[in-house]
């Protein structure tokens, strides 16, 4: 389904105008410090000599220089992303699903990307063909990422969670047979799959859109205006169709429609 390019940028649309209530709006900020999760392949990993590779830092990378700024990265786990914005120890966080719960929390630029849940299973697995044959299942639940409760909770499927620190964990969990599936957004399921080669199968389940914001603290509306007019504008010159495709082209995600999300406002 195409997306309309979102219009609705009226009010903060000069980057350096406006900020914020509270006087820590982004704005201010030469080097925006982003926090990028570690431990997905594709979309943030952490490479053996420190730097940080994938989607989100190519997208980082691309709005700070539409700002007029630097990025500096961190990693932020599913665990840690809230405190590390809550203490200031970064300024945003990417790949964090637009959820009320957290809204109430955090503030949120975007969306960014829209994607679906899907589900990642072992190639020798054929009793899963859906999020209902889940049932039963033993299940990943990475701290902190809600993957799992939209399962158990949203879709009233009886799985069963099994605990993990990441999505390595994960992996390896259900190469050794320890778990029947991991779902979460289908591009982090892409790239886990893409990095681990062999062995493992994408359904293309491709249920509950899954809208992936930029989280910020709140009280910032100037920076949020900001961040959805580079967006746009990232979308427009074609930057996100392009670094979809060089991170995920050879995957078997479909690319075919890659169109901007509509925002949903900042307050």
């Amino acid at each position: 389904m195409r997306r309309p390019i979102a219009v609705g940028l009226a009010g903060c649309l000069v980057l350096a105008g406006c900020g914020g209530g509270d006087g820590a709006s982004i704005l201010g900020k030469e080097t925006l410090v982003a926090g990028v999760r570690p431990d997905l392949p594709g979309i943030g990993f952490k490479r053996p000599d420190g730097t940080f590779e994938g989607l989100d830092v190519d997208v980082s990378r691309y709005l700070a220089e539409r700002m007029g700024k630097k990025v500096r990265f961190v990693p932020a786990l599913a665990r840690d992303r809230e405190r590390l914005l809550r203490d200031g120890d970064v300024d945003m966080v990417l790949t964090f699903w637009l959820e009320p719960e957290w809204k109430q929390r955090l503030g949120f630029a975007g969306p960014y990307l829209l994607s679906y849940q899907d589900i990642l299973v072992r190639d020798d697995e054929k009793g899963v063909r859906g999020v209902r044959d889940l049932k039963g299942r033993k299940i990943c639940a990475v701290t902190g990422s809600g993957a799992a409760e939209a399962v158990t909770v949203e879709r009233q499927v009886p799985a069963v969670p099994v605990a993990a620190r990441s999505y390595d964990e994960c992996m390896r969990m259900l190469a050794d047979r320890r778990i029947d599936a991991i779902t979460t957004n289908d591009t982090i399921l892409a790239g886990l799959k893409t990095r681990q080669g062999a062995g493992f199968r994408l359904l293309n389940a491709r249920f509950g859109e899954r809208r992936t914001g930029i989280a910020i603290r709140r009280g910032d509306p100037g920076g949020c205006e900001a961040l959805n007019r580079a967006i746009t504008e990232m979308y427009q010159d074609g930057t996100m169709a392009s670094v979809m495709r060089k991170w995920f082209g050879t995957s078997g995600l479909d690319l075919s429609d890659v169109e901007v999300p509509q925002f949903e406002g900042c307050t």
